[in-house]
Parts: C-alpha cells; sequence; structure tokens
C-alpha cells in the first residue's frame, strides 16, 4: 500500500492573496469552499462571466474582487496561491506555467499532476479543523468522510479546547512538563471516551 506524501498545513489565507481564475460551476466551487473555510479569504476573481452562484457568494464576502475579464498573467502580481478553474485546459495549463514561473503556488482544478496543493475535505467545530487528503484519488470520499466527522463530532468540542488551553495556561514549568501534563489529562479524555 501506497502512502500519501502531502504534508498537511492550515494557511492563513485571509492574510494571503488568492487569484481564482474561473466564474463558472468549478469556480463557484472552489470560491465556496474558500470562504466556508477562511470567510475572511484575500480573493480576486478572474473571468469573462461569472455565474449567478458565483456573484451571489462573492457579494455575500467582503474580501472578493471581481475583475471581468480574460485571464492575463498581470494577474499573478502580488499573488500567494493560484486556483485554475476554467473550462479550457489551455487556459488552466497556461496558469499553471506562468504561475510556476513566479513561484506561485498553483492548484488547477481537477488535474492532480498541476496541482502544488488539493483543497480537501475540512471539518470545522469552533476552533477545531480537521483536513481530509485522498491524494487527489478520490474527493468524494474526502467529502463522505467529512459529513461523517460533521455527523459524530459534538458541538461541546470548542468547549473543550477552551477548558484544555485556560489549563495549559495555568502550569508552570518548563516545556517537557507542560507537555507531560496535557498528554496526562487528555489521556485520560480519550480512555473515559470523552474526546
Amino acid at each position: 500500500m501506497s502512502k500519501n506524501p502531502l504534508y498537511p498545513i492550515f494557511l492563513k489565507v485571509h492574510q494571503l492573496n488568492v487569484l481564482l481564475v474561473g466564474g463558472g460551476f468549478v469556480g463557484t466551487e472552489k470560491l465556496s469552499f474558500l470562504l466556508k473555510s477562511s470567510p475572511k479569504a484575500q480573493v480576486t476573481a478572474v473571468s469573462k462571466e461569472f455565474n449567478a452562484e458565483f456573484l451571489e457568494l462573492a457579494e455575500q464576502a467582503a474580501n472578493v474582487t471581481l475583475i471581468q475579464d480574460a485571464y492575463d498573467e498581470k494577474y499573478l502580481g502580488g499573488k500567494h496561491l493560484v486556483i485554475a478553474a476554467t473550462n479550457f485546459p489551455e487556459i488552466n495549463k497556461q496558469i499553471h506555467d506562468e504561475a510556476k514561473e513566479r513561484y506561485i503556488l498553483v492548484n488547477v482544478a481537477d488535474t492532480p499532476e498541476l496541482c502544488d496543493f488539493y483543497l480537501g475535505g475540512i471539518v470545522t467545530k469552533g476552533n477545531l479543523k480537521i483536513a481530509i487528503s485522498t491524494n487527489g484519488k478520490s474527493p468524494t470520499t474526502a467529502k463522505r468522510l467529512r459529513q461523517m466527522l460533521e455527523e459524530v463530532l459534538p458541538e461541546e468540542i470548542d468547549e473543550l479546547l477552551e477548558n484544555l488551553n485556560a489549563y495549559r495556561d495555568t502550569l508552570k514549568g518548563d516545556f517537557e512538563y507542560k507537555v507531560k501534563a496535557m498528554n496526562d489529562i487528555t489521556e485520560l479524555l480519550v480512555e473515559k471516551g470523552k474526546v
């Protein structure tokens, strides 16, 4: 069995500049995913046309800028991440190539070989966020796992996190002591089936 070699990170996309190229169904899906996970994401969307659902999402988000235009490499300026979601494989490939020339991370929708990162399934319960990756093999499986975890994780999990954070703040001693104390208390919670 092969292992998923991806390294998961959580990006502060409210502090980064994201370019999303495409305003159709796939672009809408990508924008929805970004805003659901990070409502203050800084997104510039470029497309000749935006569908009604895309426009509705963008209208509800203060940090989404719409540019009604064909893609041009000038739109890569100042961007940290690029998502190519057009209906034209040759344009998506051009976006990929031009982003790579500028060392910008890029995701080309439905083309894993042209992706530096994937937009996997994400479960959010307050401060808890769990990312799910299938290494691009089955986004539908990631979606189903997300739905399952959303159902089984209790809403009170955020209260538990807040309480553990407050407890951690009361601990005195060096780093090693604090790690041991936190491990001891969370181990007890797991043993009792509370987490």
